[in-house]
């Protein structure tokens, strides 16, 4: 696919998974061009079999780890495990996607003239010293733990592409996602949200680590695409912090499922795993005063839509 003029080429990369294809769905439905590339490691083809037929769409299997040489005018950087099951299955892999991934995206914006959106992540600030977690604040991260290959892994993801902003006047966006959900995820990626449903949908007791009162703030997929949208879009570099700051405890999450599930409650308890956040809360404010943004769909709905995707696999 090159470039159409009248039309605006998107390159997707992690397009099959969770967060990429529904951006694809909202960029397709708007009568964009999208190219996306994915080499299928949490990726599902059934996530964009819609768009198969779609002369807007083209769909490439390749490691972005390898270089590629594209036309496009826009770069959306999804591509990156991002549930501690897949990203630690294997660390060097994660960290060379997070690396060399974003190295070559970023080379090639830089040859086209692309503008350039990297999806980086709340865990850049660890285990937060600093709550609710500003864009200001520069993390607690260990180096060398088994989450680093994630954590640092987008640090220096989020350097690359300020030093081509700086280095080469790169058209940059850096968007910092806070833990997000809906239908897509998939069933065995050891999230939270995905895991309790799961669990409650076969009846099973649910699993919480520590005491269940490590904090969380959850944000249903439409609003987060809706705020990467919005960031590129703006005269906007960032970072920005994309979650819903309405904070609750990981056992009242549990108990919320439980009751849409018309289960009783029934919990198993395991040590919180190393490295694992005990708080998470964004501050959304340069979001909303901005880009105008703020989630619109509370957890009560986006639990509803998502119980229905699963019960429906």
């Amino acid at each position: 696919m090159t470039k159409n003029k009248s039309n605006t080429v998107n390159l997707v990369t992690g397009g099959a998974g969770f967060l990429g294809s529904h951006l694809i769905d909202r960029l397709m439905n708007k009568g964009e061009e999208v190219i996306c590339i994915d080499n299928f490691f949490t990726g599902a083809k059934k996530n964009l079999v819609q768009w198969f037929d779609n002369s807007n769409f083209e769909l490439i299997r390749h490691d972005i780890t390898k270089p590629i040489t594209l036309e496009v005018d826009r770069i959306w950087h999804l591509a990156c495990p991002a549930s501690p099951i897949h990203y630690q299955f294997n660390p060097i892999k994660t960290a060379k996607t997070s690396f060399l991934g974003t190295y070559n995206m970023l080379g090639m914006a830089k040859r086209v003239g692309a503008q350039f959106l990297l999806a980086s992540t709340s865990e850049i600030y660890g285990d937060p010293e600093v709550h609710p977690q500003p864009e200001s604040y520069r993390g607690n991260v260990n180096p060398i733990g088994i989450r680093s290959c994630y954590d640092e892994g987008k640090r220096i993801a989020e350097t690359l592409s300020f030093d081509y902003k700086r280095s080469h006047n790169l058209d940059i966006k850096v968007a910092r996602i806070f833990n997000t959900y809906g239908p897509r995820m998939l069933p065995n990626d050891g999230r939270v949200v995905s895991n309790l449903i799961m669990q409650g949908l076969k009846n099973e007791s649910m699993t919480l680590y520590g005491d269940g009162k490590q904090t969380r703030s959850f944000c249903y997929v439409d609003d987060l695409i809706n705020g990467l949208i919005k960031l590129m879009n703006a005269n906007l570099h960032g970072p920005i912090n994309l979650g819903n700051p309405k904070e609750i405890t990981i056992i009242e999450l549990a108990e919320i499922i439980s009751k849409k599930l018309n289960i009783s409650e029934k919990f198993i308890f395991k040590d919180l795993p190393k490295d694992d956040p005990l708080q998470r809360k964004p501050v959304i404010k340069e979001a909303k005063d901005n880009l105008n943004w703020t989630p619109l769909v509370d957890l009560d709905q986006g639990l509803e839509k998502t119980i229905n995707y699963f019960k429906n696999l």
